[in-house]
């Protein structure tokens, strides 16, 4: 159990976290930090924070765990300004969707104490944001990847690795380099696709016809173009060079593809569907696999 955990920005990621942490009665006192005052005294008036911090300095005193769940570009910033108060016990971590740009931020903020920070990527969210978009349940079964630095104690990664686990979450370990090039691919690319198939369907001049008309596989497929903007900004800007590679190769799959339709190539695009069909379904299937109650083998 964490006595005190600070979190930086109690939108649906921090303010989530701290429900859960509630739920399982695995903090003493959570604090809030943040930039807006409206969105930290709905945070206060919904019970998902005990406090509001009036200061940094006040939200460090005594403060076992901080989490930062912010927009990543935020994150050099709020780490240099917590480093005068950050104490010897405190550890640090954060929800940022890419590593490698989280990790340089850090070393550039903490310098020698930047063993006290643990980075960190709960695999969990929804369309929504802010204070009223927090739910107790978001990380029950989900992966939450840790990527440890060579300057991190294991007693400070494994207490990051707990907080989360209590929220229900499953603890997986990556460098910040592989985390940032497998999610390119599998998280990073498909939000720019979405917001990129909606934002051209707006900008026809027949968008509210299309709109209209549009039914559950559009739902399905734009969902997360609901997401942050100011978030997915600055996710696809610190992983520029991988989001890129992903990107050239997609296209290089719609060129094939728009070649096979121009051609009337249907046998080709069979291929590409049923190949595309039968990793979806073992995908699928393995994530039922894994998230299915064990079986009760007593006799």
């Amino acid at each position: 159990m964490a006595g005190k955990v600070v979190i930086f920005g109690v939108g649906l990621i921090g303010g989530s976290f701290a429900l859960a942490l509630k739920a399982a009665g695995a903090a003493g006192t959570i604090v809030g930090v943040g930039r807006s005052p409206q969105a930290m005294a709905r945070a206060l008036e919904l019970g998902i924070v005990d406090a509001v911090a009036a200061s940094v300095q006040d939200a460090m005193r005594g403060a076992d765990l901080v989490l930062i769940a912010t927009p990543v570009a935020q994150t050099q910033a709020i780490l240099a300004s917590l480093l005068p108060y950050l104490e010897p016990r405190t550890v640090v971590t954060d929800a940022g969707s890419t590593k490698s740009d989280v990790v340089a931020a850090a070393r550039a903020a903490l310098g020698e104490r930047v063993g006290q920070f643990v980075p960190g990527h709960p695999i969990a969210g929804r369309e929504s944001n802010g204070p009223d978009a927090a739910i107790p349940d978001l990380y029950i079964g989900k992966k939450a990847v840790l990527t440890p630095l060579p300057e991190n104690e294991p007693a400070d990664v494994e207490r990051v690795a707990s907080a989360w686990r209590a929220c229900g979450a499953v603890i997986h370990q990556l460098s910040p380099q592989e985390h940032d090039k497998v999610f390119a691919a599998v998280s990073h690319l498909p939000h720019l696709l979405a917001y990129a198939l909606v934002d051209d369907i707006a900008n026809k001049p027949h968008a509210g016809l299309l709109f209209q008309y549009a039914a559950s596989g559009f739902r399905d497929f734009t969902r997360i173009a609901g997401s942050s903007p100011e978030m997915w900004r600055d996710i696809s800007l610190a992983n520029r060079d991988a989001l890129l590679g992903e990107l050239d190769a997609y296209l290089a799959q719609l060129t094939g593809l728009r070649a096979a339709l121009a051609a009337a190539d249907g046998a080709r695009l069979e291929r590409v569907y049923a190949n595309a069909q039968r990793a979806r379904r073992q995908w699928s299937d393995a994530i039922e696999a894994a998230e299915a109650p064990p079986q009760d083998t007593a006799e």
